[in-house]
């Protein structure tokens, strides 16, 4: 395994960053002590990444066409500041 310091990473991190994609595990080293491991992850796909979840939908499954006027809004909010619920 290599090591390399956090000033390294920062000046030299072209070089270090060539380790990691040829495979090798570098351990980083902060005021002399080991701080962290750096191990190449293959990157996955668009088709493998995570969906973002979609909040206007949830939003709509909880309060349907609802559009609340600023008295209500303002209501909920003080009820929120005051820990209370409507």
């Amino acid at each position: 395994m290599k090591t390399a310091t956090v000033a390294d990473l920062r000046n030299n991190f072209r070089r270090i960053s060539g380790w990691i994609e040829h495979g090798e595990t570098v351990q980083i080293i902060k005021r002399g002590k080991a701080f962290a491991r750096l191990t190449a992850i293959p990157a996955t796909d668009k088709q493998g990444a995570a969906a973002k979840p979609d909040i206007m939908a949830q939003l709509r499954e909880v309060w349907g066409d609802k559009m609340f006027s600023m008295a209500e809004v303002r209501a909920m909010r003080e009820a929120e500041l005051e820990g209370e619920e409507l």
